[in-house]
């Protein structure tokens, strides 16, 4: 049936006035099915192929070398005492960090018997000259939260691994894996109550986990031993590096120290 003509004109009148006095084409578009058109799935053109090349990608998984765990293990079960085990981690060739321009070993200060073992990342700089753990600023830092904390002399302080990270990188997961032995042992010999691991390093390998140290922070977990025979009460918190960097993050370090120590002299429940 044909348009009404008065229909047409009533239209044009209103563009008219509406100020569309000019056509953008002579024959009509369909608009709609344009549309619709254009809302069509396309062919997806297959890519092309990528160029020959002689070096192709691979998947690098870091893994401990199987021999030096075994060797780091065989050596720290042979060390009776701590004296003994600093013996054998200076001596004790598996880990790549040794041959990575450290100075030294750096195993460990504090009380041999301490009721808490901080565990930190790796040595630094000030570190690898003396040759003990925490030695600079952070090291100052920690020592003055210790002590505010009324902790002093009842630490014994090491860290993941013993020779300082080329940069002070973090170390790498097959780098701790090779000092686990050691660390494990020094564990048994101290005997402490509780372990406080300082930096999403120290927390992350320790306690075998892929969360931040933000999340992991302020919360207890239970560590156990790689033969199952050790299991204690783990408290992850910030490093004190990363509290030189962020002063105001010391509240949330300090509230750890309490929560440890709150814990740690809670009286014995009665038998």
């Amino acid at each position: 049936m044909p348009a009404d003509p008065r229909a047409i004109e009533s239209l044009l009148a209103f563009w008219v006035e509406a100020g569309v006095d000019v056509a953008y084409g002579d024959a009509p578009v369909d608009r709609i099915a344009a549309g619709l058109e254009a809302l069509r799935p396309k062919p997806v053109a297959a890519p092309a192929p990528a160029p020959a090349s002689s070096a192709r990608p691979t998947l690098v998984r870091e893994t401990a070398d199987p021999g030096a765990v075994a060797a780091a293990r065989e050596a720290a079960a042979a060390a009776e005492d701590l004296p003994a085990l600093a013996a054998a981690i200076a001596a004790f060739d598996g880990c790549d960090l040794k041959r990575q321009g450290a100075r030294q070993a750096v195993f460990a200060r504090g009380a041999p018997d301490a009721p808490v073992m901080v565990i930190g990342e790796g040595p630094g700089a000030d570190e690898d000259a003396q040759g003990a753990p925490f030695v600079g600023r952070a090291g100052k830092l920690l020592d003055r939260m210790l002590t505010a904390a009324g902790l002093t002399d009842r630490v014994f302080i090491t860290n993941t691994v013993f020779w300082r990270p080329p940069g002070n990188r973090t170390p790498t997961a097959a780098e701790q894996a090779a000092c686990a032995p050691f660390l494990e042992r020094a564990i048994a010999l101290v005997n402490p109550r509780i372990l406080l691991l300082a930096g999403g390093a120290s927390a992350k390998h320790i306690l075998q986990t892929s969360e931040g140290i933000l999340s992991l922070r302020g919360r207890w977990f239970e560590w156990r031993s790689a033969d199952g025979a050790l299991e204690l009460p783990a408290l992850p918190t910030l490093h004190p590096a990363f509290l030189l960097r962020q002063p105001a993050a010391k509240k949330k370090a300090w509230e750890d120290l309490l929560k440890l120590t709150e814990r740690l002299d809670r009286p014995a429940r009665p038998t």
